[in-house]
């Protein structure tokens, strides 16, 4: 394994996961590195693999296995599957797991998203790091340490249908009125699993783009940026659908689209989640990272449950929700955690959830969330910086204690005011800051916005 030559894994291995273009960075050979490192770092005994559509997902998934197996593990293979489809694979099975897939990254890329047995993530403090090292050391040429362990097995295993019974045993959709839903698979992971699903659902399905093709001829499968949705939002509108989901490539995330043609913001769909899981759960612990809409946080402590603010990011969501026991979460990036799921996040149930709230009513989705829109939000804007810790620090002394705001640094800067919040957080890999901003109207957002910009393109 070590006749190849020495690798820089900074630009591959991310904050949580590996990612990188194929073949340039992310190889059959360096797939098998990572397998065998998997293994030493956790001492598996047994892993599960899975991967997606993309051309070169599935050679990098059986060399993986191949790596983890040399180092003695036995490896179940449950080939394509979503993202959640690995998640619920690791935790049934309770084995370590490795999912390949670039997630909504165009199609020149693949990568590894990782997690301990039962979905636990794994990340820099948490495994991936000593991956990292052991990777880097045996490209360069170390010896891999020799190991008392019988080569393990490699054998395949079909669990979507388990997959689909657990989901549905989760959400409760017995007495839903009938409801036509357009699907945007955008040639992803969605298209596997959604006729699964909802098979024997009271719901029409209007399908699009659910070819597995990880060439993504339609649009890249990122419904996060609005062009990529357009086509959605257009089909809904054209066959008067009650709503329209859109997953993203590997369809752990989960948009929303309303019977206008809408977009319904994540930070809604958490709202509307959050309701019914607190109507079955009472005082319940519910988890928002720290630029979701501060609606969240309101509609949690009028029915009684108990809201918990987190960084941004996955990892540290889901290490939150094991700390506290909560029983749901949600980022603005339309990741979805449940604690009945593992405290991972999948965006087939949370598609689940607006099916059994809106599918439990009369009346359009658009009036449903309407009581969840609270707020103006000025949305994500990258800004390019010199120095990130100078503009934050300008930020800070410009804004700190207007209108009474206080400051936090959970994840860069926070100053919040009774009417309004700002926060800006430094890119770890890029000379960027990331500004948010909600306020109650749409001219409180621009002024505010428009004066950090000042400040930090200066």
């Amino acid at each position: 394994m070590s006749d190849r030559p020495s690798v820089d894994l900074s630009g591959l291995v991310k904050a949580y996961d590996i990612r990188g273009t194929v073949p340039d960075q992310l190889d059959e050979g360096l797939a098998r590195l990572f397998g065998a490192a998997f293994v030493e770092t956790t001492g598996a005994e047994a892993i599960v693999t899975g991967h997606d559509m993309r051309p070169s997902s599935p050679g990098l998934a059986r060399a993986f296995a191949e790596g983890a197996a040399g180092r003695g593990a036995d490896v179940t293979e449950i080939g394509l599957c979503s993202t959640d489809g690995l998640y619920f694979a690791s935790g049934i099975l309770q084995r370590p797991g490795a999912m390949f897939t670039a997630s909504h990254n165009p199609a020149q890329y693949n990568g590894i998203k990782m997690c301990r047995a039962g979905a636990a993530p794994v990340g820099q403090e948490t495994g991936l790091r000593e991956i990292r090292t052991l990777v880097e050391g045996w490209s360069a040429g170390l010896q891999l340490p020799a190991t008392d362990r019988a080569p393990g097995s490699v054998t395949q295993r079909d669990m979507l249908g388990d997959y689909v019974a657990h989901l549905l045993g989760l959400v409760d959709v017995s007495t839903i009125r009938p409801l036509k839903i357009v699907v945007d698979a955008g040639n992803g992971m969605g298209g596997l699993t959604t006729p699964a699903v909802f098979r024997d659902l009271p719901v029409e399905v209007v399908p699009m783009y659910f070819e597995l093709d990880g060439t993504f001829p339609n649009h890249e499968a990122n419904p996060l940026d609005p062009k990529n949705i357009v086509d959605l939002q257009r089909r809904v509108r054209e066959t008067g659908a009650d709503l329209g989901l859109a997953f993203d490539g590997d369809a752990d995330r989960c948009f929303v689209v309303d019977e206008r043609g809408e977009s319904v913001s994540p930070s809604a769909v958490t709202a509307l989640i959050a309701v019914g899981l607190l109507t079955e759960h009472p005082g319940s612990t519910i988890i928002h990272n720290l630029i979701t809409s501060r609606a969240v946080p309101d509609v949690v402590r009028e029915l009684g449950g108990t809201p918990v603010r987190t960084r941004v990011g996955h990892s540290f969501i889901k290490a939150e929700m094991a700390r506290t026991g909560a029983l749901f979460g949600g980022e603005h990036s339309a990741h979805y955690y449940f604690r009945d799921f593992w405290f991972a996040d999948s965006g087939m149930l949370a598609a689940l959830h607006v099916i059994a709230a809106l599918g439990g009513r009369r009346g359009p989705l658009s009036e449903l969330v309407d009581q969840y829109k609270r707020y103006a939000a000025s949305g994500e804007i990258n800004c390019v910086v010199r120095d990130q810790q100078h503009s934050l620090a300008q930020v800070r002394e410009t804004f700190a204690g207007r209108d009474g705001a206080v400051t936090d640094g959970l994840d860069g800067l926070t100053i919040s005011a009774a009417e309004w919040w700002l926060n800006l957080r430094p890119s770890n890999t890029e000379p960027l800051l990331r500004l948010n901003v909600e306020a109650p109207d749409t001219e409180t957002v621009a002024r505010l916005r428009d004066e950090v910009l000042a400040i930090v393109r200066d």
